[in-house]
């Protein structure tokens, strides 16, 4: 039976220890494969519960759906080089390779065909590459001449070339960076570190389960501290808490900083302002998000069935990769509100928190966005320096600093108290 009694608030091991149940492999990446956002969803329900958080809606849960592409099982990239073919390399899904977000699946095999950069330019090596056979291979070229193609309207030819071919194979140089898609090529595409390579010759082995999940149901966990003086007028602390998932059967993405890191903070502010001497003037709501990485689909969602009226919304506060902080944070729509931000730094300077506090503009690239579009006024932040994981399979949580997180809480209590938190 969990205990419904609030616990003590800013508690640093418990803070990890939040990050790396989040970050572990039996949340799968909390992602669309093996459930694990929804594993990730009862983790948090509980957590909730604990706290004695009032549930916004049944059991904490607001259920939507998503499409969303996903590689569940096989992901192989293997090739045959050197003499006669004698050696083989298998690369390493994640580390060596990933695929795109909206990758097909399906099987190739056979010599690899490099993409001739001197079709841009010379007419004879452009009718040759157009008269060769794609179809059934695996095309290879560099990002920076697939960008070219992409983005000349004078290379349909090319362009519509490699769309023939079973798989394309896109050189990226230093850094493999993963997202989500809802849609799926017919083509197999993969991308693949420029100095993972080899010389040619090359015979490729390429093998690619991915499966298109429509109508995925997943959800936003919501709960509430109700105001001691005003319940109707809301202060919003959010966070997301789903991730990339998985990439074929053997490899994940932890999502430690992004965004266990956040969802850590939002635990811990909840678990402050659960406590009786600390309950708010105002009525506080906790939201993780799902759906983020997809494309803001659990913050949208919300916005069009709010659970809460939102123009009785003071003010929201967005947490996300707040893991490091060596070299300050960044407060996205800080230059739309102005005295907000100025109130944030003074606060800083007070504290003497972080050693930077810089404003941007708005974006549209944290889950504050699709409040801001209606008008609630809405500031996402975010911390800047140390380990620079990020969508990739190295952004895990035994690495993650913490470099500013204790002092950011205080940062945020104080913050959240000027703005209408505090008792009279």
């Amino acid at each position: 039976m969990l205990s419904i009694l609030p616990v003590a608030a800013q508690n640093m091991p418990r803070v990890r220890q939040t990050i790396k149940t989040l970050a572990a492999s039996p949340m799968h990446g909390r992602g669309y494969v093996a459930q694990g956002e929804r594993k990730a969803a009862a983790y948090l329900r509980q957590r909730f519960r604990q706290l004695g958080l009032q549930p916004l809606a049944p059991n904490y849960t607001q259920p939507f759906t998503l499409d969303v592409n996903t590689f569940p099982g096989e992901l192989q990239l293997r090739a045959q080089t050197g003499n006669q073919l004698r050696k083989t390399r298998n690369f390493r899904p994640g580390i060596d390779f990933i695929a795109e977000p909206g990758s097909g699946g399906g099987q190739v095999h056979g010599e690899a065909v490099v993409f001739d950069t001197l079709a841009f330019t010379q007419a004879a090596a452009r009718r040759h590459w157009l008269a060769t056979s794609l179809r059934n291979r695996a095309v290879v070229l560099s990002v920076r001449h697939l960008a070219r193609l992409q983005a000349s309207p004078n290379d349909d030819s090319l362009r519509n070339s490699l769309t023939v071919a079973a798989a394309r194979i896109t050189l990226v140089p230093q850094k493999l960076t993963a997202s989500l898609s809802p849609t799926q090529s017919p083509q197999i595409q993969l991308q693949l570190l420029a100095d993972r390579w080899p010389a040619p010759p090359v015979v490729l082995d390429i093998r690619v389960e991915a499966e298109l999940r429509r109508q995925y149901p997943t959800q936003n966990i919501v709960g509430l501290v109700p105001g001691r003086q005003q319940p109707d007028s809301f202060l919003v602390v959010t966070a997301h808490y789903d991730h990339l998932g998985r990439m074929g059967a053997r490899t994940y993405f932890p999502g430690a900083n992004d965004n266990a890191s956040g969802m850590a903070m939002l635990l811990e502010l909840a678990a402050h302002y659960a406590r009786p001497e600390n309950q708010p003037a105002c009525s506080i709501v906790f939201i993780a998000f799902g759906a983020e990485e997809a494309g803001l689909v659990g913050s949208r969602y919300f916005v069009g069935h709010p659970l809460i009226s939102l123009g009785c919304i003071r003010f929201l506060l967005n947490l996300d990769l707040l893991g490091t902080g060596s070299e300050g944070a960044t407060a996205v729509n800080g230059r739309a509100l102005p005295a907000q931000f100025q109130l944030l730094q003074q606060l800083n300077a007070r504290r003497h928190v972080l050693p930077a506090l810089t404003a941007r503009g708005q974006a549209a690239n944290s889950d504050h966005f699709p409040f801001a579009e209606r008008g609630v006024p809405a500031l996402f932040l975010y911390t800047r320096g140390g380990p620079t994981a990020y969508h990739d399979v190295h952004d895990r949580a035994d690495t993650l600093p913490l470099t500013a997180f204790a002092p950011i809480f205080g940062l945020l209590t104080d913050f959240m108290n000027a703005l209408g938190a505090a008792t009279q």
